[in-house]
């Protein structure tokens, strides 16, 4: 035993966790993942133990979690309420500070709420479910809170990316169009704002939240300073990829939404809006964060990934079939 507090980690291995893993090891954090324990493309820094469970099996994390304490955990795999509560269940009186990760699609983006978004601004999303599920995990959670002073903090990520995710929807397939010469497919007229984050970035702020006494009860959203157009994004990332002349179609986000249904709930529910932050609330609790990681060096990054990982680097003939498609309707419609 090393006397350091002592972190779990429900997931551990994706976009946004993998990179808190390693900054809370980095300060001194005894970290331990729960998890699967499948993943190849983040694999768990040196020094970090591990727990196998399946998290969609309730005996097997019930199994992994018996008898264990922890001064944090930090959850990053409950959607909905059913597997907050059942994890909340298993920690209870186990746990000093239990922090969920919520999403900042929660916030109401239709009307356009006022702008730089805080975490006062109203929690209703009447489109996507992922959001209202996240909503109803918060409202649980403050509950708990309120009723029985259960130690929860909320954390609402915006638009987070690492290596392995392009934020872009249609990813891969836009590239490949980008590079054949044909227009990369965006929504409304590519101008609103929007903040992408990279997982280090965030990762440097979320430290700040842990085992700290003042965020209990407390909800706080993280983003960098990256803010950017639609338009800047799809073109930081064709240039990353040798694209020397971007070409991009304009499609209102109501007329993708009949072509790519699936796409409907995520662009009306949060991406189709700006979205700009003002994280003054969290970078109190861990001064000195600066941007470490500009969004045309994550580009880069990005597409250097993607061509290491041939599984990654996948057009979908049918999303491209699609994208056709909605680059005819918008030079019709500007004909």
């Amino acid at each position: 035993m090393t006397g350091n507090p002592s972190v779990l980690f429900i997931g551990g291995t994706g976009t946004i966790s993998s990179a808190c893993v390693s900054e809370a090891r980095d300060v001194g954090f005894d970290v331990t993942v729960l998890n699967r324990g499948k993943s190849k493309l983040r694999p768990l820094p040196e020094g970090v133990a591990s727990l196998h469970a399946d998290i969609e099996d309730d005996a097997s994390t019930a199994a992994a979690l018996d008898g264990r304490n922890f001064d944090v955990v930090a959850d990053f795999m409950s959607f909905t309420t059913a597997r907050l509560r059942r994890n909340v269940d298993l920690l209870r009186g186990h746990v000093g500070q239990y922090v969920f990760i919520s999403s900042a699609s929660a916030y109401q983006k239709r009307p356009l709420p006022p702008l730089p978004i805080t975490e006062s601004t109203p929690l209703r999303n009447d489109y996507w479910q992922y959001s209202r599920d996240k909503i109803a995990c918060e409202d649980y959670l403050v509950g708990l809170w309120r009723s029985e002073g259960f130690p929860g903090t909320i954390v609402r990520p915006s638009h987070t990316y690492d290596q392995f995710m392009m934020p872009l929807l249609g990813r891969w397939t836009q590239i490949a169009r980008a590079r054949a010469g044909k227009p990369m497919v965006l929504w409304g007229d590519g101008t609103s704002l929007w903040t992408l984050t990279h997982a280090s970035d965030f990762a440097y702020m979320f430290a700040g939240l842990l085992g700290n006494p003042a965020a209990r009860g407390e909800a706080y959203q993280i983003t960098g300073d990256c803010v950017m157009t639609w338009d800047a994004i799809a073109t930081a990332l064709a240039e990353a990829a040798g694209v020397q002349d971007v070409k991009i179609a304009h499609v209102a986000s109501e007329t993708i939404g009949r072509v790519l249904p699936d796409w409907w709930p995520e662009l009306a529910g949060d991406k189709a809006g700006c979205a700009v932050f003002d994280c003054s609330k969290v970078r109190a609790l861990r001064p000195g964060f600066a941007t470490k990681v500009p969004f045309w060096q994550g580009a880069r990054e990005i597409v250097a990934a993607f061509e290491a990982h041939p599984e990654l680097a996948v057009v979908d003939a049918k999303l491209d079939a699609a994208f056709d498609k909605l680059v005819a309707i918008s030079q019709l419609n500007d004909a």
